[in-house]
This record gives C-alpha cells, sequence and structure tokens, in this order.
C-alpha cells in the first residue's frame, strides 16, 4: 500500500529511434511484450504491521493537535489585539469629548 510505484523502464523512445513520417498503408503495428515489473527498492524497508499503522495514526493526531494550537493561538493574538483597540478607542473618546467640553466652557 505505501510502496511507490514507478514506472516501467522502457517507456521513453529517444527520437533517433522514432519513426518519421511514414505513410499510413506501409505502418505496422507490432505488439511489444509487456516488460517485467521491477524489484521495488523499499519493498524490503518499510513493513506494514500494527504498529507501524499505529505509529502514524498517533504522528496524525499530534499533527493536527500542533496545527490546532497554532490556529487558536493566532486567533486568541487577534482578539486580543481587538480588544486593545477598542479599549483606546474608547478611551480617545472620552479625551475628544472632554476637550471639546473645554472648550466650550471657555
Amino acid at each position: 500500500m505505501f510502496t511507490p510505484k514507478y514506472p516501467t523502464p522502457d517507456t521513453y523512445i529517444p527520437a533517433t529511434i522514432r519513426p518519421t513520417s511514414a505513410p499510413a498503408e506501409h505502418t505496422q503495428h507490432v505488439p511489444t511484450p509487456a516488460p517485467a515489473q521491477a524489484p521495488s527498492v523499499f519493498g524490503s524497508l518499510v513493513r506494514n504491521s500494527p504498529g507501524t499503522a499505529l505509529v502514524l495514526a498517533a504522528g496524525g493526531v499530534a499533527g493536527v493537535l500542533a496545527l490546532a494550537s497554532v490556529a487558536v493561538s493566532l486567533l486568541l493574538a487577534v482578539a486580543v489585539t481587538a480588544v486593545a483597540l477598542a479599549a483606546s478607542s474608547v478611551v480617545l473618546l472620552f479625551l475628544v469629548r472632554a476637550l471639546r467640553q473645554e472648550f466650550r466652557n471657555h
């Protein structure tokens, strides 16, 4: 399931061997035999076992938790910034009103 699948090595035909513009009546299609499957290099390295599945599942859960914690911290930073801007705007509003009343009274 996790072994890579490589293309067969004889799928490339160099330009020197490719047929040029030959007439259609003289062209014959000769079927080529299917090439033998190349042995997998990684087949002996990766073993599919219940332990492997457990490790992959644990890694997936750890990745999701890490991404979730980053997303929550970014949202928290946005919320703290919004609260700080709202508080500063309220303070500025009170200061502007106080200055307007001060100039009206004089």
